[in-house]
């Protein structure tokens, strides 16, 4: 089964949460679409780095998306929150089932939508107190069901293999690992 990804990308998002997981996924031969949320395809990161995201968030559909990307950093994070058009189909994909990861300061916004009141989650520590989870975790990544948390920059490759791992096999996320060197 061919599986899609839209990782979102909003002025102020963490370069390496971002890209990270898009290089990984697409060593998988995962699908993955990086998303506009600006109404322009340039993002700039937090850290003044330009990307030209494949397609602008008001162009798209999202009815064969497997899986709904959030990378941190900020201002990215407050950002991505502050869209209502992500806010409702992060929403009908948590009513869905479907999966929904977040890492660094993003997963917060799951918590706002209260979508981790009962799981237990993770994130960068300096968001621990704004989380809204039942319990907050100190692992680098956290898989509660269809919600996937990760903590930071340090764990973006970790994260990444994670979503990979789901997303296919086992056996195409340690040939992306051997393949990295991450050991």
């Amino acid at each position: 089964m061919n599986q899609k990804v839209c990782v979102f990308l909003a002025d102020g998002f963490e370069e390496i949460e971002g890209l990270t997981v898009v290089d990984i996924l697409r060593r998988g031969k995962v699908d993955v679409v990086t998303v506009s949320m600006m109404g322009r395809l340039e993002v700039e990161g937090s850290h003044g780095i330009k990307v030209l995201a494949d397609a602008l968030f008001e162009e798209m559909s999202f009815d064969d998306v497997t899986m709904l990307v959030l990378p941190g950093g900020i201002p990215g994070t407050p950002n991505l929150q502050e869209h209502q058009g992500l806010t409702e189909l992060l929403r009908q994909f948590n009513t869905d089932g479907k999966y929904l990861a977040a890492i660094c300061a993003a997963p917060r916004i799951f918590g706002a939508l209260g979508f981790l009141k009962d799981r237990e989650a993770c994130c960068h520590p300096s968001q621990e107190d704004v989380l809204s989870s039942k319990a907050v975790s100190r692992e680098k990544v956290v898989v509660s069901d269809h919600i996937i948390t990760s903590r930071g920059m340090g764990t973006a490759i970790e994260f990444g293999l994670t979503l990979l791992t789901i997303l296919t096999e086992k056996t195409t996320a340690e040939h992306v690992k051997n393949g990295i060197v991450y050991f």
